[in-house]
């Protein structure tokens, strides 16, 4: 199991681990983060945004191109940011951090 921290952006910590294989906004909704992700991964909206602490940014394969062009559409957009469907959990990412943005929410979820 890989083990991710989710920050909201109340500051509260959540704990929260998925299989290796799964992707962030898999585990991000299942720990109950305001995370739509209203295209199922396909990378045709950016309701899945997330904020990647700078330690862990690194780490991560680089974003595509399309990637990079659905994050200019998102809102709060910072350096580390990325789209939590486009992360694929490893065991090298044990630990990850990610802040959620206050702007994020599910409208699923009201």
């Amino acid at each position: 199991m890989v083990k991710v921290t989710f920050t909201t952006a109340q500051g509260e910590r959540v704990e929260a681990e998925g299989e290796a294989g799964l992707r962030l906004l898999e585990v991000a909704q299942a720990a109950g983060m305001p995370l739509e992700g209203t295209c199922e991964g396909q990378m045709a909206c950016s309701t899945c945004h997330v904020i990647v602490a700078k330690d862990w940014f690194d780490r991560l394969p680089r974003a595509s191109e399309d990637e990079e062009d659905m994050l200019d559409l998102a809102a709060g957009v910072r350096r580390t940011s990325r789209l939590a469907c486009q992360i694929e959990l490893t065991a090298e990412l044990d630990g990850l951090e990610v802040l959620i943005p206050g702007e994020s929410h599910d409208m699923q979820r009201r």
